[in-house]
């Protein structure tokens, strides 16, 4: 079959990455030329000179992620800007019928101690979405297990049994369970594909890797699966993956928050990186033998503490299938593919903290030979998301010692608060742009529960991320500090029920913070005075109220309150489209 290329051209891309880098390098430069004034009325001194440098260390993914919502407001906006290629997943009724599938798909479901039933309940709503299309034989199902509780590995037993022991076109499911967690999730994947040929001698034209929170229906599987056959040139291809409904107050306003802020910020991301697009490493269709032969990740060698097995594998294997001349795409449309959101504020940083360890070891691949400059700039990027917060708070550090000391000036020490705010308010720039999408439609807006619940809850959202941002910078900061005295995070399995956080529990994880944001409120009071303290309220009001908001948050009363006036709504809650996650699916 032949490729059917992208409208936009190579040399169109080329141009775009270079409008794309000159908008980010003028916007960090203006912005280190304001610090550099601010700092500079007494002299640059080792303080002013490190504050300089941790500001520059915020920059990098705050600009490119407030350029990126720009031009995915544009795209969505503007017929100056062409949008993104979708490969015909906004439409995935067709995938119901149509012509029929020549090729066939692995759906990979990886586990590790997770809870069998919840995990098979999506698997089997999954199969029943699937099976009322006319494709299912294209299709089989593979649970790969590293589960190492005795307990757990005996109740996913008896649940795949039992899921097995339903009929499918596709063929009997594969179960294969691993006794050593090696390469993490990663590795299991791997060692399925070079077993293939023993649980299927005609073996997998693609495969679709799923966490154990994630459920997709039917017609997008097949889309996804046309796509790859009518684009071979196609290695990676995915939409946008999008949160389920949820009973937590926590769950409920983040993924709220995320919805519309990836829907701009994803577009003006595929506008400018075209074929080398990112991977989040599920919900996604891959060609099998290219990764298979390809995207295998070596361990980081020696003693340092970000050592051992790659923990974020996605972008590095985006970036090797890049470089293998496949192309990796992002379709940036909202299709049926979901995920469950963590349920409260710690499990969140859990979350948070293994993606920071992961990227961070993205430094030792920067220099590999071959690699895309695209793809070097993401991995650079993907560090710095890391990089950024731990900055920040040295820089707080420093202006509060500065202060103190009398090394800064106090008109500076107010204007370098007011840079902070300045870039806080380019970090929430992908969900104002993103909200001022959805404000715009009436369509849109209806979806969200109309404009009043809609804009109540943008507001109420952007007050929850700028009360979070210091938290989870302080908790990544911890854990750099730990990095360097060689602690670090296992791949532990993920809470996905909505519980509830104890006060003990809390009080345990946020003592930290809560001291480090009083003695912080009171310096800026005692050097710099109210004022100060007026602009730095969204730092400090976060680090002092970091235990009862993880306390409150959590709870699903907030979540059902929320819910009864159509506060935090996502389209799902109102228009039939969420997958039934019930195994009285299988009916169907």
């Amino acid at each position: 079959m032949n490729d059917l290329k992208p409208k936009c051209s190579r040399q169109i891309y080329q141009r775009r990455r270079i409008v794309v880098a000159i908008l980010n390098l003028t916007t960090v430069a203006i912005a280190l030329a304001a610090m550099v004034v601010f700092l500079s009325s007494g002299g640059l001194g080792t303080v002013e000179w490190l504050m300089l440098g941790c500001f520059a260390l915020t920059l990098p993914y705050t600009s490119v992620g407030f350029w990126n919502a720009c031009i995915g407001f544009g795209c969505r906006w503007s017929s100056w800007f062409q949008p993104p290629p979708d490969y015909g997943l906004d439409n995935v009724s067709a995938g119901r019928s149509g012509k029929q599938l020549n090729t066939r798909t692995a759906i990979v479901m990886a586990l590790r101690n997770e809870t069998p039933d919840a995990v098979f309940e999506r698997l089997s709503a999954i199969r029943a979405s699937l099976a009322a299309t006319n494709h299912a034989g294209a299709f089989r199902f593979v649970v790969l297990s590293d589960s190492d509780e005795p307990t757990v590995i005996e109740a996913e037993r008896r649940a795949f049994e039992s899921f097995a022991g339903v009929g499918f076109k596709g063929g009997t499911p594969i179960y294969r369970r691993r006794a050593v967690n090696t390469g993490y999730k990663a590795g299991n994947i791997g060692e399925f594909l070079d077993a293939i040929p023993e649980f299927d001698p005609d073996g997998f034209d693609f495969f679709i890797p799923l966490d154990a929170d994630s459920t997709i229906t039917g017609p997008v599987l097949v889309q996804m699966v046309r796509a790859m056959e009518d684009h071979p040139s196609l290695g990676i291809l995915q939409s946008l993956v999008v949160g389920q409904p949820s009973v937590s107050g926590f769950a409920r306003i983040f993924q709220f928050g995320m919805r519309h802020a990836m829907r701009t910020f994803a577009t003006g991301a595929a506008w400018w990186s075209g074929d080398c697009g990112e991977y989040w490493g599920h919900n996604a269709i891959i060609r099998t033998s290219p990764f298979r032969d390809y995207c295998r990740l070596p361990q980081v060698s020696g003693r340092s503490p970000l050592s051992g097995d790659v923990m974020s594998h996605d972008q590095l294997e985006a970036a090797y299938m890049r470089r293998a001349g496949y192309e990796v795409r992002v379709a940036p449309i909202e299709t049926e593919s979901f995920e469950i959101n963590p349920p409260n504020l710690l499990d969140f940083i859990k979350r948070e903290l293994r993606w920071c360890q992961g990227n961070l070891q993205y430094v030792f691949f920067l220099g590999r030979r071959g690699l895309k400059t695209v793809s070097r700039i993401q991995l650079a990027l993907a560090m710095s998301m890391y990089i950024g917060p731990p900055a920040w708070i040295v820089m707080t550090i420093c202006a509060c010692a500065g202060g103190l000391g009398g090394i800064l000036q106090t008109g500076s020490f107010t204007l370098g608060l007011s840079l902070f705010a300045l870039i806080l308010t380019l970090a929430l720039s992908p969900k104002i742009i993103g909200a001022l999408d959805v404000g715009l439609s009436v369509n849109a807006r209806a979806q969200y529960a109309g404009g009043y619940c809609f804009g109540l809850s943008v507001i109420t959202e952007l007050l929850v991320s700028m009360i979070m941002a210091p938290i989870v910078a302080t908790s990544i900061t911890l854990f750099v500090v730990g990095l360097m005295l060689n602690r670090r995070v296992g791949w532990a399995n993920q809470d996905r029920s909505a519980t509830g956080v104890r006060w003990r529990h809390a009080s345990a994880a946020m003592c930290p913070h809560t001291g480090f944001g009083v003695l912080l409120g009171a310096t800026i009071v005692y050097k710099a005075g109210a004022i100060a303290l007026f602009i730095a309220t969204p730092f400090v009001s976060g680090l002092v109220l970091s235990i009862p908001f993880t306390v409150l948050s959590a709870r699903t009363a907030l979540g059902r309150y929320c819910a009864a006036r159509g506060l935090f709504a996502i389209p799902e809650e109102n228009r039939n489209q969420m997958l039934n996650l019930s195994v009285e699916a299988e009916a169907t």
